[in-house]
């Protein structure tokens, strides 16, 4: 009885290890991709913003790089402006994308509501540099839209619509849409109609509905597409500086400047070290706030 029992324990034993051992296996592609993407390039541009260079391949370890951050007004106003700039294009994507999630989720069955979700998807089909340019030939001095307010009597001449802080913000909202709605719709469609019937026949009105029930049912859709839509303006190089031109002041506009104009490496990394800290920052902040946990908002992303 006891060899029997032996046996039955040193086969279970074996099977977790078998388990174990597969679950790794599955695990390594991911596991590489992220240390080696990831991991490993951040620590190298932690160790390059960290030096200063001295002399023909010689470095010292130094802070000058944040230093220089600190004391050119240039560089901080940029970075504030950047952020602000991508908290306010965030919050216009998120009223813009809520009723067309609550349309998508509650309000439209079958061949509208897929027509609905595949309207989402077109603009995607394309680069983004493409749907860039695109708002080029429309806002531009001699584009589409200035001739037609022109021709409707509401200007005189053709108006320049390009390198305005509202063209920045167009592009960024049209480009982050998708990935707000996503997780929005995802979110509604988990929240029961009986729940909204019922406060209707409670005495409730919309608004009250749509503060005390539909919204904290959808808080960790909402912070999932604010986190990505954030994340995703903040880091934007291309829609800021094409809309914006030269005066767009966009903080990765400046990373691209150390790293491939001047190429000051070290101070490029030091950039892109603070943009990280401040998406970091303002993430964890976002969580605090809404009492969210990370894991349980990007599972509804």
């Amino acid at each position: 009885m006891r060899t029997e029992y032996a046996s039955t324990g040193t086969g279970a034993a074996a099977a977790v290890s078998q388990g174990k051992l597969m679950l790794f296996l599955l695990l390594a592609p991911a596991l590489i991709w992220l240390v080696g993407l990831i991991v490993l390039p951040h620590l190298d541009l932690a160790v390059l913003s960290l030096r200063v260079r001295v002399g023909p391949r010689q470095y010292e370890p130094s802070l000058a790089q944040y230093r220089t951050f600190i004391e050119e007004p240039l560089y901080w106003h940029t970075f504030v402006r950047t952020a602000l700039m991508s908290i306010l294009a965030t919050l216009i994507t998120l009223l813009l994308a809520f009723p067309v999630a609550w349309i998508i989720a509650k309000l439209v069955r079958g061949r509208t509501k897929s027509l609905l979700l595949v309207m989402c998807l077109i603009p995607f089909w394309v680069s983004e540099t493409v749907r860039t340019l695109g708002w080029m030939i429309l806002l531009r001095e001699s584009g589409v839209l200035p001739a037609v307010l022109v021709q409707l009597g509401l200007t005189e001449a053709p108006v320049e619509m390009l390198y305005r802080d509202a063209t920045i913000l167009v592009g960024l909202v049209y480009t982050s849409m998708l990935f707000m709605v996503v997780p929005l719709i995802s979110a509604l469609e988990s929240l029961d109609d009986t729940l909204i019937e019922a406060a209707y026949d409670l005495g409730g009105n919309g608004p009250s509905i749509l503060r005390q029930i539909v919204i904290p049912h959808a808080a960790p859709g909402i912070l999932a597409g604010c986190i990505v839509v954030f994340m995703l303006t903040l880091g934007n190089y291309l829609t800021p500086t094409l809309l914006g031109g030269k005066n767009s002041l966009w903080f990765t506009e400046q990373i691209y400047t150390q790293f491939i104009t001047r190429f000051n490496w070290e101070q490029g990394a030091a950039f892109g070290f603070l943009l990280l800290g401040l998406s970091t920052a303002i993430v964890w902040l976002g969580l605090k706030l809404t009492g969210q946990k990370f894991g349980e908002v990007m599972s509804r992303s």
